[in-house]
């Protein structure tokens, strides 16, 4: 009965966003309205991607997970009560709130949840960069004492980026986004994010956003300091390329790019989000295919068996599955 699930897509207007979605990946963004973030596969309460293919579009992922857990998780053991990934495409126009999310060990204390995250840059303008740790020496003192006289983004440690570096974010460290940058995010199911700075800008609605000083000095590490980038390696001879960006206990990502006409088997067993960041796409699951633009995502149930991507232009994708790989 399951198959590969694509899911409509869910935009959400934000003070840094733009129309770089519509422009790049063809996204029906609203009209009018600066969409900073568009939630590809989510399980957030209020928040539930819609399938959009096959016998179950209109189903909801959450209906999925009720009624078909096992089947699209895998066995794990006990069942998470909601889907564990959180899936994303950014449009960051300008640059976003300097911020941190808590670590598991503080989180339910600061009334919040954990948020290990990672960032593959799809495209970034001259001189773009992140705002990612702490630059080296920095001290909680410092930091404290920069929040009070308004230059506590000295204490970020700033990466020039290049379309195709991936950026890990383990809960705890301090990061932004700059402008002038697309990215695909892979993250813990979490919607808790704690502002240190927000430029002394206006909200949507008019007023400065909220800062949480409290929250993130609880939730900072402060021995994080000046975290590298994953560069894109070279491409090689080879019909399919693939390494690891991600490895870590609650996400893997890896990333393959397929020569045209290049067929890949995915691993049976585990449940695998698919994001295709350029090229087309096909993902075949016996008389069950469909094709992945860029920017386009779709869920492999764990039930699945024999399910064979083959690209039909020269394609870039990521694949993501839950735990280390």
């Amino acid at each position: 009965m399951l198959y590969p699930f694509v899911f409509h897509p869910l935009f959400k207007e934000r003070v840094w966003g733009g129309r770089r979605l519509e422009e790049l990946y063809h996204k029906p963004l609203p009209a009018g309205v600066r969409v900073g973030e568009s939630w590809e596969v989510s399980d957030r309460p209020g928040d539930v991607s819609v399938i959009a293919n096959g016998p179950l579009a209109g189903k909801d992922l959450r209906w999925l997970l009720q009624n078909h857990g096992p089947e699209v998780l895998g066995a794990t053991t006990p069942a998470p009560p909601r889907f564990p990934l959180l899936v994303k495409l950014l449009d960051a126009r300008e640059t976003l709130s300097l911020q941190v999310h808590p670590p598991a060990g503080k989180a339910a204390r600061l009334g919040g949840e954990p948020k290990t995250e990672m960032w593959w840059i799809a495209e970034a303008a001259p001189g773009a960069e992140l705002y990612v740790g702490l630059r080296q020496g920095v001290t909680r003192e410092e930091f404290e004492r920069r929040i009070r006289d308004g230059t506590v983004a000295e204490c970020f440690h700033r990466v020039a980026v290049q379309a195709g570096d991936t950026m890990f974010l383990p809960s705890g460290r301090v990061h932004a986004i700059g402008a002038g940058l697309v990215i695909f995010e892979i993250q813990q199911n979490s919607d808790t994010t704690y502002r240190v700075f927000d430029w002394n800008r206006a909200g949507l609605d008019g007023k400065p956003r909220a800062l949480h000083l409290a929250e993130s000095l609880e939730s900072i590490d402060f021995e994080d300091f000046e975290p590298s980038p994953v560069r894109r390696p070279p491409g090689g001879p080879g019909p399919v390329e693939r390494h690891w960006l991600v490895r870590d206990p609650l996400f893997s990502v890896e990333a393959l790019n397929l020569r045209m006409g290049a067929k890949v088997t995915l691993p049976a067993g585990r449940m695998q989000i698919l994001g295709t960041t350029q090229g087309e796409l096909r993902v075949v699951h016996g008389r069950a295919a469909l094709t992945l633009g860029g920017g386009q995502f779709c869920l492999v149930p764990a039930c699945l068996e024999q399910v064979e991507l083959a690209a039909s232009t020269p394609t870039h994708l990521l694949r993501v599955e839950t735990g280390q790989a």
